[in-house]
């Protein structure tokens, strides 16, 4: 008996103890949630503070020497993510159409809409948050120290940028869009309206 009641004890012990760890992961959750819901209308506090980041990266990786593999992966992540900022919602030919792709018609061209991301200016910010403190935590653990040399590292980088910048600007091209929406902007004596994103020359209709 003493032992099952002791048994019990530490059941009981045990389920608080999961019970409060629990609740406590739940408040850091909201108040991260809340904090991060606060900073949405703050644009460039957020990018500063993020650039703020990358510049402290840089330096870690600058003064200990190493970590070059870490960098070259950071800049790939990076690079992945300014792609889908830039890169349409909805391409030319998708079969679904909910209104957010790109005109495909002048009839469509004309109408006004705000050009809809693949990935959203705040949840770009977000990854390139998470994606640069993830890459400072491991510039501390010995194992991600591989031995490399780092200007074929640079070159690839640099090569892989310019060849995924000149296809993207490409398909903007082809596609005649801008990936930035600006919102609306009269034309004095024109009698006309012209717009940030969606086709070039694209009107609205009254």
């Amino acid at each position: 008996l003493p032992f099952s009641f002791n048994s019990n004890l530490n059941i009981m012990d045990s389920q608080s103890t999961n019970t409060a760890a629990d609740q406590f992961i739940a408040k850091a959750k909201r108040i991260s949630q809340n904090i991060l819901d606060r900073s949405t209308i703050h644009l460039v506090p957020r990018w500063g503070a993020f650039v703020f980041l990358l510049m402290i990266f840089a330096l870690r990786i600058y003064f200990v020497q190493g970590y070059f593999i870490i960098a070259y992966g950071l800049g790939i992540y990076l690079l992945n993510n300014f792609i889908a900022f830039l890169t349409p919602l909805d391409l030319p030919g998708d079969e679904e159409d909910d209104g957010l792709g790109l005109p495909t018609s002048e009839k469509e061209g004309r109408e006004y809409r705000p050009f809809a991301r693949r990935l959203p200016e705040f949840k770009f910010w977000l990854s390139c948050m998470k994606g640069s403190w993830t890459g400072f935590v491991m510039t501390f653990i010995p194992i991600f120290d591989v031995p490399v040399f780092w200007p074929i590292l640079l070159m690839y980088f640099l090569l892989l940028f310019f060849f995924t910048m000149k296809r993207q600007i490409m398909h903007m091209y082809k596609h005649k869009y801008v990936p930035i929406s600006w919102g609306k902007a009269k034309v004095k004596g024109a009698g006309q309206e012209r717009f940030g994103g969606g086709m070039k020359g694209a009107r609205r209709i009254d």
